[in-house]
This record gives structure tokens, C-alpha cells and sequence, in this order.
């Protein structure tokens, strides 16, 4: 009982261990003390209990009683705090040989004129200062694992980062997601198999004022980058010591080594993160840390104001408060104080003096909090501070191509890898990226090579789903036969539901299945409706063909090999496009009764024309929360064919195809004439009406 309860009020590390000993000692010697009495009466003791003078039994009774006496009072001393422990090693900082701000056996071996050969890790127990910070992201990195990934459309030319890669099939829903600040995006064009094309910002980012969530099932969704930017303070000066000062931490552990010869044992060093004058405080921002850790964030908080208040110039202190306001945002869920995260770590940033390791640790963490918020022209500003600051920082650099992807400027992107690659030739990060990025410019051939070697460097970040979906794509275009052991490792991998079913928003257990009927979908009135007004949803259509003023877009999403294919689109991400209805009025006021569809925010409802010659890709929608349903209005006797999986059907006028778009399709189009078809969404018919309501668009 006393054990746990002496740990948990032990200051030190030492003392804890010592207090944990005594009490098996303790229990050792209480219990040896009645046998050994006995054992003393049988062979010389009084049998009447008088004692005849000073017994060996006596002496060792009262031995034991001084020995219990001493080990109660060591027990007192740390259960009621006798001694400040915090205090006692305070002082012993004094004697602190190596630098990293505390006395340890590494102070001990250079005191001792002992060459250290190699860093010791810091021995269990409790958590000071330089520990908790090292550890700090993460500890803060809980706020991701409510589901940081960005929500979108997989397109060859659009990019979105998911901090904790692909969302694995296997998980029993989707990852939660919150709406960015000011979310006004622009319409985006889609096309025939339901990918929206993403404009340079539209990135989705969580937003703890967003306050319309569900448990597990949430994700964001596409919103343009046009929140009110906290970019402009990062163009103050940052401190940084001398070069000679400044000793590199090795790249994150979610990055490896590119030299196999070092790949062997990687040390990770340990990061300077206290100032001279941190030193002579640590305890107190001990003290503060230690509230943090436990989950004191109010009085952590407080802890650390009043130490910037007392001491304004130390970096320490800041950067604890950051961490402070940081865990705040998450457990009150306000963008309002993570805005203060923002700009605290900023400050402690700009101190002067402030070793080159905090300065790093500080920057990242407000760039990937300015992304969170989906501040990504400020988060790319400040990645660009990063850079200069560290040149040699290879991991830096492959951040700072994330961040120019996710504004879309691809060509700066492919820029930083060049450079990336020039240096470390073996990073699979840049490679898989460098890959993605060539298949965005349609160099399909050349991109593979990038996006496979990435992929089986096994570099942290590189076990994605994005670009195992991209490498089979490629292989697939160029007629490489490996595609589908690529996409049969990524299903193994968690990645996809299967090797047909290969869509990357996923929520677990619905059923799957490439063909539908319409009373396996349960909407039979939607499709009876659909077939008995085949004619006049046809007639608006060719009507709307029949003008000039463009309403028919081309798909845009490279997803043709060749021919000619376009849509209209009524609605999207279950949004009316109130000028496309006046070109369809009776359609659209025919679709209006069935919410199923007008109500399905992971999918469109359009007309979609294809011209003779058209050939589409094989391709997967991006979810499988939606079926898609296609009416046949104007179809040539033959020449027009879909495959979904490994099933090849034909359109008929007036009647109603319905697939998964989850899996693998791919479509033909080699009649003398265009073909038109209607193609209408609809909820995946199992999921339950809150699922439906808190799920974000698509």
C-alpha cells in the first residue's frame, strides 16, 4: 500500500527508489523477527518468560525495534514532504558538467575524469524539464489524434496532408474532423467519377470553434484558405546562437537515416532546450511542467505566466506557456486560445539567447498548429524561417515541400525535393513526394520509378495510401502489370477495403459490393421516379446541350486517355446550384422530394455526355459512403460499356444502373454518336441518419 502512494510523493528520482526499497525490506525483516524469536526461546531463552539478563534475543528484539523506528521515519520524511527534494536538486544543478541543465550520472562521469563515449538516456522516473519539452509534440501531438487529415478528393493535381498517413480500413470510423475558420470555398468543378478539383487553398482543417461534431465518424470539409492569417509575425527577428553553438537534432523519428551504412544504430541526441539563465530556474519551470503533465492545464498555465512576468527575457518560461495554451485549445476546444499558442511560440522564438533546439521545436509545432487551423500561407512562412535558420536540415526542407503543396504551388514544391534529393538521394520522403508530384504534371512514366523506390524505403511518411493509389494509377497507364500487387500491399498494409476497393475515406462495415439493385439500395421510389420521367429529364438535358454558353465543363481531372467527356452539374456536396436548375427546372423540382440524393454531401447529382473515341481510366471514387446510380437517356445500340471491378455492363434509355464508385471502374466509349446519361448519388443506404447528418462533404 505505502509503495505507489511513497513514488508519488517522492521529488527525486533517487529518493523514490530508495523509499520504494525499504518497504519490501521492511516487510522482509518484520517477518523474519517472529520465527527468530522463537527459534531463540527453544534454544536459550526463559521457557517462563523472565528474562535471566541481556539475551542475544533481547539485543535483537531492540535491533529490530530501532531498525522499524528508522524506516517509519523514512517513510514520515517523504509522506509528509519533510525534505523539498525539488530544493535539493536544485542545487545540485551547480554541479552540472555536461551542459544539458541537470546533474546525472553524465555530470558524475566527467567530475570523475570519465571520457563519455555516448549519451545516456534519462533514467526513468520523474520528468524534468529538458525531458518533457524533448517530449513535448508528442504530448500536444493528442490534438491529431482526434484526425488531423485533411479531407478531399483524390486528384492528380491537388495535395493534402494527413500528419498520421492514410486512414487505415480497419478502423472502426472515420477520423473527427472540424470545419476550418471562415469557410467560403469556391465551387469546385467535378466530373463523371466524383473527384473535385481542388483550387490552390481549398484544404480542409480543423477548427475547435466548430463546435457540430460527431465521435469517430466526423471529417472536414473543402474549404479555401481565407481565414484571417496570423502570417505577419513571423517576420520578426528570430535569435539564433552561433554557429558553433548550434548542434543539429537528428531528423524526427518519423524520419530514418538515408545511408543504410548508418541505418544500424541511429542515436537520437538529446536537445539543449535551457539557456544559461533557464539553468538557474529549472526547478521552478520544473515545477510549472510538472502541473502540465499531470493535467493541471489551468494552473500550469498560471504557473508559467507568473514565470514570464518575473522573467520576461527566458525562453524556457515562454515556451512552457505555449505548450500550456496549446493543451487549453484542445480540452476547451477554442481557436481563440490556440491563436494565442500560435503567437506565444513565436515569442518564445524571437527571445534572444535562445538555444537553436527550442527555436526549432518552437517553430514547428506553430507551423503544424497555423496548418490545424488551415492558416497555410503563415504556416508555409514559417517552415521558410525554419529552412533558413537550418540549412541542413533535410527534414525541414521535406516539410517545406508539404507546406507548397498544400497552397498548390507545385513547381516550388518539385523545386525542394530537386534539392532534397541532390543532397540525400536515398530519402524516400522526397521520393514518394517528388513522385506524386510528376504524376500531377502527367509524367506518368517517370514518376513511378519515385513513387515505388519512396515506397520501399519504408521512411516514416511514406506508408500512405495516397501513394500507393498514385504508383498502381501509373502502373496501370503505362501497362505495367505490377499495379495490383501494389494495390493488393497496400490493402495488407490497411490502406484500402480491397484490392478492387480502393477508395480512402472509409466508414468500417458498410456493406461492399460493386453491383446494387434497386431494393438492395432500399430507394426503389427514387429509381421508379427516375425511369418514369426518363424522357423529360433527357429533353432538359439535350436543351441545355443545345446552347452555346458553355454549361457542359470537360472533366479536368486527367482522368481520360483520350476522347471528349463533360458534365452539368445540378447539385454538390448536397448543395443546390440554383443557376444550373434554371436550366432544368422540372428535374431539379422532380429531385427535390428525395433527400437521399439532394441530401448526399459526398456526391453530385449531373448530366454527363461522352463523345465517340472517349476511353476513362480505370479509377475508385474517393468514399464509400455514397452509390451512384446512372440513367441511361441517350445511348448508341453499342460501343458504350462500363466495367466496376471485374463485371462489364451496358446503359439502356430510361433505366437505372447503380454501382459503388468505391471500387475500380473504368468506361468505353467507341459508338459513331455521344452518349448521355444522368447520373444521380445517394447515401450508402446503411448508414444511420446521424452518420449522414455529421459526416462532411465530399
Amino acid at each position: 500500500m505505502m509503495a505507489p502512494r511513497k513514488n508519488a510523493k517522492g521529488g527525486g528520482g533517487g529518493n523514490s527508489s530508495s523509499s520504494s526499497s525499504s518497504s519490501p525490506s521492511s516487510c522482509t525483516s518484520g517477518g523474519s523477527s517472529s520465527p527468530g524469536a522463537r527459534r531463540e526461546t527453544k534454544h536459550g531463552g526463559q521457557k517462563n518468560g523472565k528474562k535471566g539478563g541481556l539475551s542475544g534475543s533481547s539485543f535483537f528484539t531492540w535491533f529490530m525495534v530501532i531498525a522499524l523506528l528508522g524506516v517509519w521515519t523514512s517513510v514520515a520524511v517523504v509522506w509528509f514532504d519533510l525534505v523539498d527534494y525539488e530544493e535539493v536538486l536544485g542545487k545540485l544543478g551547480i554541479y552540472d558538467a555536461d551542459g544539458d541543465g541537470d546533474f546525472d550520472v553524465d555530470d558524475a562521469k566527467v567530475l570523475l575524469g570519465e571520457d563519455l563515449q555516448q549519451e545516456q538516456d534519462a533514467p526513468a522516473g520523474e520528468l524534468q524539464l529538458e525531458d518533457a519539452l524533448l517530449t513535448g509534440r508528442d504530448e500536444d501531438e493528442r490534438i491529431e489524434s482526434m484526425g488531423t487529415e485533411a479531407i478531399h478528393e483524390e486528384t492528380e493535381d491537388s495535395y493534402h496532408v494527413e500528419e498520421t498517413a492514410s486512414p487505415a480500413y480497419n478502423q472502426d470510423t472515420e477520423d473527427m474532423m472540424y470545419e476550418q475558420e471562415n469557410p467560403e470555398s469556391s465551387e469546385p468543378v467535378v466530373e463523371d467519377d466524383g473527384r473535385i478539383y481542388q483550387e490552390a487553398d481549398d484544404v480542409t482543417y480543423q477548427d475547435y470553434d466548430e463546435q457540430v461534431y460527431e465521435p469517430a465518424e466526423n471529417e472536414g470539409t473543402e474549404s479555401s484558405d481565407n481565414a484571417v492569417d496570423d502570417s505577419h509575425t513571423i517576420l520578426e527577428e528570430v535569435h539564433v546562437p552561433p554557429a558553433e553553438e548550434q548542434q543539429e537534432v537528428p531528423p524526427e523519428t518519423k524520419r530514418k537515416t538515408d545511408d543504410p551504412e548508418k541505418k544500424e544504430k541511429v542515436k537520437k541526441k538529446k536537445p539543449k532546450l535551457l539557456n544559461k539563465f533557464d539553468k538557474t530556474i529549472k526547478a521552478e519551470l520544473d515545477a510549472a511542467e510538472k502541473l502540465r503533465k499531470r493535467g493541471k492545464i489551468e494552473e500550469a498555465l498560471n504557473a508559467f505566466e507568473e514565470l514570464v512576468r518575473r522573467y520576461p527575457k527566458s525562453p524556457g518560461a515562454r515556451y512552457g506557456k505555449a505548450q500550456c495554451e496549446d493543451d487549453l485549445a484542445e480540452k476547451r476546444r477554442s481557436n481563440e486560445i490556440l491563436r494565442r499558442a500560435i503567437q506565444t511560440y513565436q515569442e518564445a522564438a524571437s527571445l534572444p539567447d535562445v538555444p537553436a533546439d527550442l527555436v526549432k521545436l518552437s517553430l514547428k509545432r506553430r507551423s503544424d498548429r497555423q496548418q490545424f487551423l488551415g492558416h497555410m500561407r503563415g504556416s508555409l512562412l514559417t517552415l521558410q524561417k525554419l529552412v533558413q535558420l537550418f540549412p541542413d536540415d533535410t527534414s525541414l526542407k521535406n516539410d517545406l515541400g508539404v507546406g507548397y503543396l498544400l497552397i498548390g504551388d507545385n513547381d516550388n514544391a518539385k523545386k525542394v525535393y530537386e534539392a532534397v534529393l541532390n543532397v540525400t538521394p536515398n530519402d524516400g520522403f522526397a521520393k514518394v513526394h517528388y513522385g506524386f508530384i510528376l504524376k500531377a504534371q502527367n509524367k506518368i512514366a517517370e514518376s513511378i520509378p519515385y513513387l515505388k523506390e519512396g515506397i520501399e524505403s519504408g521512411h516514416p511518411g511514406t506508408d500512405d495510401g495516397r501513394f500507393y493509389f498514385h504508383l498502381g494509377d501509373a502502373m496501370q497507364r503505362v501497362g505495367n502489370k505490377e499495379a495490383y500487387k501494389w494495390y493488393e500491399l497496400g490493402h495488407q498494409r490497411g490502406h484500402f477495403a480491397s484490392v478492387w476497393q480502393r477508395s480512402l475515406y472509409n466508414v468500417r462495415g458498410l456493406r461492399a459490393q460493386p453491383w446494387w439493385t434497386p431494393k438492395e439500395t432500399g430507394y426503389t421510389e427514387l429509381v421508379k421516379s427516375l425511369e418514369r420521367n426518363w424522357k423529360l429529364i433527357r429533353d432538359e438535358g439535350l436543351a441545355v446541350m443545345d446552347r452555346t454558353q458553355g454549361l457542359f465543363l470537360p472533366e479536368d481531372e486527367n482522368l481520360r486517355e483520350k476522347g471528349d467527356w463533360s458534365q452539368f452539374t445540378l447539385w454538390q456536396q448536397g448543395r443546390k446550384n440554383e443557376n444550373a436548375c434554371k436550366g432544368a427546372p422540372k428535374t431539379c423540382s422532380l429531385l427535390d422530394k428525395f433527400p437521399e440524393t439532394t441530401g448526399c454531401r459526398r456526391g453530385q447529382i449531373k448530366y454527363s455526355v461522352m463523345h465517340p473515341g472517349t476511353h476513362v481510366w480505370p479509377h475508385t471514387g474517393p468514399t464509400n459512403c455514397r452509390l451512384r446510380m446512372h440513367l441511361g437517356l441517350v445511348i448508341p445500340k453499342e460501343g458504350c460499356k462500363i466495367r466496376c471491378a471485374n463485371e462489364t455492363k451496358t446503359w439502356e434509355e430510361g433505366k437505372v444502373l447503380i454501382f459503388d464508385d468505391s471500387f475500380e471502374h473504368e468506361v468505353w466509349q467507341d459508338a459513331k454518336s455521344f452518349r448521355l446519361i444522368f447520373i444521380v448519388d445517394v447515401w450508402h443506404p446503411e448508414l444511420t441518419p446521424q452518420q449522414r447528418l455529421s459526416l462532411p462533404a465530399i
